[in-house]
C-alpha cells in the first residue's frame, strides 16, 4: 500500500474543502469541552469521511466531530482531526492544518498534516519516510540547546502548573520560544525548523498522525511521562536533544 500517495490525495481534498471556508463570516459554537467548532469543520470532515469510504468501504474511521462510523471491528482504522488549531482558523490566522492517521490495530502506520492557508503538506509512513511538499524531510540535527527553537500550543499549561515551571526554565535555556501551535509545529520539528513542539493535552486525532510524522523525520515524540504509548499529551524532539529536554520537562 503506497500510503504516502493515499494520504497525499486524501489530506489535500479535505483541508481544500476546509480552506473555502477560511476568512469567511463563520458562526463559532462552543462544544461540551469548551473548543469551538464551525461548519468549515464539519464539512472538512465530511469530504474525508467520504474520500475514505469511497475507496477503503471496509475501514473504520474515528472523526473529531462525528465520532466512529464504519465496521466496528474492521483491521484498519482511520483518524480525522478536520481542522486542528480551529481558534487560529476562526481568528484568520493561517497555522491550522487538517491531520489524518491510518492505524493498524493501535499501530499508526501512516499520517498527514496539511496546512492549506500555507500550502505546506508533511506526510508519512512506516519505513517510507517523512516527505514534505514532495520531498524528504528530517528533524534538525541541533545539538545545543542555546540553539534550539522551542514551540508549544499554551505556556499555560491549564490544570498543569508544575509543567509550566518546567517550561519556563527550559525556555530561558533557548534560543527562541513561541507559541506556533497545534499541528504546525510538529510540522516545523519534522521538517527541521524547529527542535521541541509540546502540548499539554491531545486526543487521539490530534496524536496518532504525528507518530509516523516526527519518527520517520528521525525525531522522538513521546508523552509526558516519557512514554511512546499515547498518553493524552506529547512532547515531540529532533533526536539529538531528546534527552535533554526530556531531563527538564518530565512529569516525576
Amino acid at each position: 500500500m503506497d500510503w504516502i500517495d493515499i494520504l497525499t490525495s486524501a489530506v489535500r481534498a479535505a483541508g481544500s474543502v476546509a480552506l473555502q471556508h477560511f476568512r469567511q463570516d463563520l458562526s463559532v459554537e462552543t462544544k461540551a469541552d469548551g473548543s469551538p467548532v464551525t461548519v468549515a469543520d464539519r464539512a472538512a470532515e465530511k469530504a474525508a469521511i467520504d474520500w475514505i469510504t469511497r475507496r477503503f468501504p471496509d475501514d473504520a474511521i474515528l472523526a473529531e466531530e462525528g465520532g466512529p462510523c464504519g465496521p466496528p471491528n474492521a483491521e484498519r482504522r482511520w483518524v480525522i482531526d478536520p481542522i486542528d488549531g480551529t481558534v487560529s482558523f476562526v481568528h484568520g490566522v493561517p497555522l491550522w492544518g487538517t491531520m489524518l492517521g491510518v492505524m493498524t490495530g493501535d499501530t499508526v502506520v501512516a499520517g498527514a498534516v496539511f496546512c492549506a492557508a500555507l500550502d505546506e503538506l508533511v506526510v508519512a509512513a512506516e519505513s517510507e519516510g517523512c516527505w514534505y511538499n514532495g520531498s524528504r524531510c528530517s528533524v534538525s540535527d541541533v545539538s545545543d540547546l542555546t540553539h534550539a527553537t522551542i514551540l508549544g500550543t499554551s505556556e499555560r499549561f491549564p490544570g498543569k502548573p508544575e509543567r509550566q515551571q518546567r517550561w519556563k526554565a527550559l525556555a530561558q535555556e533557548a534560543k527562541l520560544s513561541r507559541t506556533w501551535g497545534d499541528c504546525y509545529g510538529y510540522l516545523l520539528v519534522a521538517t527541521g525548523r524547529a527542535e521541541v513542539m509540546a502540548d499539554n493535552r491531545l486526543s487521539i486525532w490530534d496524536y496518532a498522525p504525528l507518530v509516523p510524522i516526527i519518527r520517520e523525520a528521525g525525531g522522538v515524540i513521546t508523552d509526558w511521562r516519557g512514554s511512546s504509548a499515547f498518553g493524552g499529551d506529547a512532547i515531540a524532539t529532533n533526536r539529538a536533544l531528546a534527552d535533554k529536554v526530556r531531563g527538564l520537562l518530565l512529569d516525576t
